[in-house]
C-alpha cells in the first residue's frame, strides 16, 4: 500500500515571493541569512533551539501552499500528504457527525492530537466524543500547518499515539485582507465498466457529464500592531456554503457496489412491501410483494439505495475570532485567543421503512383481499381471529429520503502570559475553556411502534371503517392505518402518523490550565566535553478537565426510530487528568570529524486520571549531522492511551454492521453452506438442525451488533520507533531528500472485536465467543430491533491485542531561484505501507 503526492509551483516574484514546502529544521536556508540565528520552534518538542538538528520527522506546509492548493476545507489542507487519512468528512452521509476529523497513519482520529498554536483542540461532537473538529480553523489565517508522525505522546499527552497536527496561526497581520474563493466537482460518467454493473442490476445509469457540489468561501481578516508595535490584534470572520453532490450522478455510486465491486447490492426492504416466514414454514413457507391487491411470488426484488445518498453533504458555516498578544512592562507577554463557530450540515440516506420490526399480521385485518387472506392465513387453516407469523418489509418510498440535520456551535477561549524568568529561563503559562454545543434532527424516519399499531388494523364495532386496534381499545386514539396491502394504498394520513421526528442534544466541555518553563543548563557550565552548547530543558504542569453529554430524545432512546438500526442511548461523563511533563534537549559532540553535531532529546510525562488510572509516557531521539550533506535521526517512545469518555460510559444500544453474508445462511449443499460451514460449526453460534439451510442472509448485507463503554478499560499501550536520514548534496544545491523508516505496534487497544470476528472465531471453535453470539427466532442475525428477541453479536469497548503499521516515508524536495521569474520548487512525498496487521485476540490470526 503506498500513498503519494506531487507538490509544483511556478511563481512570479511579485506575486508570492519564494514558496518553500520544508521539511522543518532538517537543512539550512540555502538563500542565507548572513550570520542571524534564528530560534527555532518545531512541533514534537517545547524547547527552542538554534540551527537544531529535527531528530523526528516533521512536515511543514506554509501559507502560501496552502493558498495555492485552492482548498476551502481545512481536512483538505492536510489530506493531500500521504501520512493523513480520513477521518470524518463532508463526504460521508450515513453515520455522519457533522464534523471534520484528521488521521494519521489511518491509526484512528482517536490516537491523532489535533492543537493551535501548540494547544490542542477540544473533542469535536458529543456524537462521536473523540477527535478534534477542524472545522473551527480559519483556513485563510493558517501561517504554516506542522505535521510529526512519530508520536509525541511523552510532549503533549497520550492522545498523541500517531502523532499531532499543529496549525499554527498568523500571530502579527496587519492590514485588512477580503478573499473569495468558488470551486465544483466534475465527472464525466464515461466508464464503461462501472456503467455495465449498474445496467445489468436493472438500475438507472448516470448519464452525461455532472458538474455539481458548488462551495463558496468568503473571508476577511483585519489586523494590526499598536502601542508602537507592543501588541498586535487580528480578528477574522468568514463564510462558507457547500452544496451537496448526489451518488446518483456518479456512474460509479449509482448503486450500492459489493465488496469486490463486481455487482450492486440492494435492500429487500423494496416498496412493493415484502411479507415473508423467512423460512420458518419448512416447505410451506412464503416470500410475496404486493401486485395490485394480491400477493405475488417475490423474484429476488430489491431496492437500489444507493443513488439516494449524498455523496458530498451540504453544510453552512460561519466563523469569527481573534489572536490577540500585548508586551507588558518588565519583558511579560500577554495573549488571547477566541474561536467561535457556527455549523450546520444536512446528511441524507434513502427512505426509512418498516425494516421487518414486526412478525404477526393478523388474519382478520380488513386490508387483506380473500387471495391475501388464503395465501398467509386460509391456506395454514387460520380464520380472522387468529395471528399469522409474518414478517413485513416495506420501504417509505411516499414519505422521502431520511435527513440528519446537525448543527454544532463551537466556542475556544485561551489568556495566557509568558515572558523571561531571567536572562536564560523563560516560562509560558495559560488557561483555556472550549465548549462545543450540538444539536440535531432526525427527519423522515418512521416509529417503530406507530408501524405495529397502524398495520394491526380492524373494523370499528360501531361504524365499520377501518381503524386501528389501539383506537378501538383507546391505546392510541391518534394511531392511522397504514394500508400496504394494495398498491398506492398509502393515505397522507397514515404517512403524518408513522413518520416520528427525532431529536438529540449535546455538549463537549474543556478546561485546561498549563504551564512550563524552559531553560539552558550551558549558562551555568552544564555540558558535555565534546559538546559547545548546554543541557536544555523544559518542564511544567498541566490540569485538563473534559466531559461530555448527549442527550437524544425519549424516541431515540427507546429505539423507536425504525431506520436507526437500534436505541441511541444517552451519554454523560467526564475526567479530570493531572500531568507533569519533563523535556531535556543534550547536545553530545559538537564541531568534531564525522559528528557536526550529535544530540538527545528526551521526554517523559506521568498523568494521574480522577478515575484510578495513572500512565506513564517517555520518549528519546536522537539526531546525528555526520557533516552539512547526510544527517541521521531515529526515535522510540513507550506511550500509554487512557479511554475517553465514550469509551468508558458509552450506555449499550443497537447498531449495524456489514457483512457480505452470513456464513451458516442460505440453502446448504453437502453437508456445507456458501461459505462452506458445517452444522456442527454453525450449531456453536446457536443454529438449530431446522434452522440450519434455511437461515435467511440480509439483502443489505446488514447485521445487527451490540455496542457499548466499558468503564473498566486499561489504557492502551503504544510502542513507536523510527529511523531515517536526511541527504543534502552540495553539488546540487537546494536539493533534499529524506528517508523514514517508521515502526507503531499498540498493545491493549481500545476498540470493539468486529462482530464479523467474534462470529467467525465462534465457528471456529473460540466457545468463549459464542456467548456473544445472539441468533433469533428464525437463526437470524439481522431481523428487528429489539435486544431481546432480535438477533444479534455482542461488540463492547475491550482491551483488544495488537495493532502494528510499518512502512517508509520518502521526501524529495527541490529548489532554485528563477531569476525575474521568481523561484521553482518541486516536492514528492511517498508514504509506502510494508505492514498492517491487526490481531484482535492474541494468538489470532493476523489480518493485514
Amino acid at each position: 500500500m503506498q500513498k503519494s503526492q506531487p507538490w509544483t509551483w511556478l511563481v512570479a516574484a511579485g506575486l508570492a515571493g519564494t514558496l518553500s514546502f520544508s521539511v522543518q529544521a532538517e537543512h539550512d536556508d540555502h538563500a542565507g541569512h548572513g550570520n542571524e540565528i534564528e530560534e527555532i520552534v518545531v512541533t514534537g518538542s517545547r524547547l527552542q533551539r538554534a540551527h537544531l538538528v529535527s531528530s523526528s520527522p516533521v512536515t511543514e506546509v506554509d501559507a502560501d501552499e496552502l493558498l495555492f492548493q485552492g482548498t476551502v476545507r481545512v481536512e483538505d489542507m492536510v489530506r493531500t500528504l500521504p501520512q493523513v487519512f480520513s477521518g470524518q468528512n463532508t463526504s460521508q452521509s450515513n453515520g455522519a457527525t457533522g464534523t471534520a476529523n484528521l488521521n494519521l497513519r489511518d491509526l484512528g482520529t482517536l490516537r491523532t492530537l489535533v492543537l493551535v498554536n501548540g494547544r490542542r483542540l477540544p473533542i469535536g461532537s458529543p456524537r462521536q466524543g473523540g477527535g478534534a473538529d477542524v472545522n473551527q480553523i480559519p483556513g485563510t489565517l493558517v501561517e504554516s500547518v506542522q505535521v510529526l508522525t512519530g508520536g509525541a505522546s511523552a510532549v503533549y499527552g497520550s492522545d498523541a499515539v500517531a502523532g499531532v497536527v499543529d496549525f499554527r496561526m498568523k500571530d502579527d497581520f496587519e492590514g485588512l485582507r477580503i478573499d473569495y474563493q468558488f470551486s465544483q466537482y466534475g465527472h464525466d460518467n464515461d466508464s464503461s465498466r462501472w456503467r455495465r454493473i449498474v445496467r445489468d442490476a436493472g438500475y438507472p445509469v448516470a448519464e452525461g457529464s455532472a458538474r455539481d457540489g458548488d462551495t463558496s468561501y468568503v473571508s476577511l481578516i483585519l489586523g494590526g500592531n499598536f502601542d508602537n508595535g507592543r501588541g498586535n490584534a487580528t480578528a477574522y470572520a468568514t463564510y462558507r456554503d457547500i452544496q451537496p453532490v448526489w451518488q446518483r450522478d456518479r456512474d460509479y455510486s449509482s448503486c450500492a457496489l459489493s465488496d469486490d465491486t463486481t455487482f450492486c447490492y440492494g435492500s429487500s426492504t423494496i416498496p412493493q412491501g415484502r411479507f415473508t416466514d423467512f423460512g420458518l414454514f419448512g416447505d410451506r413457507s412464503f416470500d410475496y410483494i404486493v401486485q395490485g391487491d394480491a400477493f405475488a411470488r417475490r423474484q429476488g426484488e430489491t431496492f437500489n439505495y444507493g443513488p439516494l445518498n449524498y455523496y458530498q453533504r451540504p453544510d453552512e458555516q460561519y466563523a469569527i475570532g481573534t489572536f490577540a498578544h500585548y508586551e507588558l512592562d518588565g519583558g511579560a507577554e500577554v495573549f488571547t485567543e477566541l474561536m467561535f463557530m457556527d455549523d450546520r450540515t444536512l446528511s441524507q440516506i434513502a427512505p426509512s421503512g418498516a425494516f421487518f420490526v414486526t412478525n404477526t399480521l393478523s388474519c382478520g385485518n380488513p386490508f387483506l383481499s380473500a387471495q391475501q387472506f388464503e395465501a398467509v392465513c386460509g391456506s395454514f387453516g387460520l380464520t380472522g381471529e387468529d395471528m399469522q407469523t409474518v414478517y413485513i418489509g416495506r420501504r417509505n418510498v411516499e414519505g422521502g429520503n431520511r435527513q440528519h440535520d446537525l448543527r454544532h456551535k463551537t466556542f475556544r477561549g485561551v489568556f495566557g502570559v509568558r515572558g523571561d524568568v531571567s536572562e536564560h529561563w523563560r516560562y509560558d503559562a495559560f488557561l483555556q475553556r472550549a465548549e462545543v454545543r450540538m444539536e440535531s434532527t432526525y427527519l423522515n424516519d418512521l416509529g417503530t411502534t406507530r408501524i405495529r399499531r397502524a398495520l394491526d388494523a380492524v373494523r370499528h364495532p360501531d361504524t365499520g371503517a377501518v381503524v386501528c386496534r389501539s383506537v378501538v381499545d383507546g391505546s392510541d386514539p391518534g394511531c392511522v392505518p397504514w394500508n400496504i396491502f394494495q398498491t398506492g394504498g398509502v393515505t397522507q394520513d397514515a404517512l403524518d402518523y408513522i413518520v416520528l421526528p427525532l431529536s438529540a442534544r449535546g455538549t463537549t466541555d474543556q478546561f485546561v490550565a498549563s504551564a512550563h518553563v524552559t531553560g539552558d543548563l550551558g549558562e551555568y557550565g552544564i555540558r558535555l566535553p565534546m559538546a559547545e552548547e548546554g543541557v536544555a530543558l523544559a518542564f511544567g504542569v498541566e490540569f485538563r478537565e473534559e466531559h461530555l453529554d448527549f442527550n437524544p430524545d425519549e424516541n431515540f432512546r427507546a429505539g423507536e426510530g425504525a431506520g436507526q438500526g437500534g436505541a441511541t442511548n444517552p451519554v454523560s461523563g467526564g475526567y479530570e487528568v493531572f500531568e507533569v511533563f519533563l523535556e531535556a534537549n543534550v547536545p553530545l559532540v559538537e564541531g568534531r570529524p564525522l559528528a557536526e553535531e550529535l544530540r538527545l532529546d528526551l521526554g517523559y510525562r506521568y498523568s494521574d486520571y480522577d478515575y484510578g488510572i495513572s500512565t506513564d509516557t517517555f520518549g528519546v531521539r536522537a539526531g546525528w549531522a555526520v557533516n552539512p550533506v547526510i544527517k541521521f535521526r531515529a526515535s522510540v517512545q513507550r506511550a500509554l492511551r487512557a479511554a475517553n469518555v465514550r469509551e468508558l460510559f458509552q450506555p449499550q444500544g443497537f447498531s449495524l454492521f456489514d457483512m457480505t453474508a452470513d456464513p451458516c445462511g442460505g440453502p446448504v449443499e453437502n453437508g456445507l453452506t456458501a461459505a462452506g460451514r458445517t452444522f456442527e460449526q454453525c450449531a456453536r453460534s446457536g443454529v438449530t438442525a431446522a434452522q440450519f439451510g434455511n437461515i435467511s442472509h440480509s439483502p443489505a448485507a446488514q447485521y445487527n451488533f451490540l455496542q457499548g463503554g466499558n468503564p473498566d478499560l486499561e489504557p492502551e499501550a503504544a510502542d513507536t520507533w523510527s529511523v531515517g536520514a536526511v541527504f543534502s548534496p552540495g553539488f546540487l544545491p537546494g536539493l533534499d531528500i529524506t528517508v523514514d523508516y517508521f515502526h507503531v505496534e499498540i498493545e491493549q487497544g481500545i476498540g470493539n472485536l468486529t462482530p464479523e470476528f467474534i462470529l467467525n472465531e465462534c465457528l471456529d471453535g473460540n466457545l468463549a465467543l459464542c456467548e456473544q453470539v445472539r441468533r433469533g427466532l428464525p437463526g437470524d442475525l439481522w431481523i428487528g430491533s429489539d435486544l431481546d428477541a432480535s438477533g444479534h453479536i455482542v461488540a463492547l469497548a475491550d482491551n483488544l491485542a495488537i495493532e502494528e503499521v510499518a512502512g517508509v516515508d520518502v521526501i524529495v524536495e527541490y529548489g532554485f531561484e528563477a531569476g525575474a521569474l521568481g523561484s521553482v520548487g518541486v516536492v514528492n512525498i511517498l508514504s509506502w505501507i510494508d505492514r498492517w496487521d491487526q490481531r484482535e485476540l492474541a494468538g489470532a490470526p493476523t489480518e493485514s
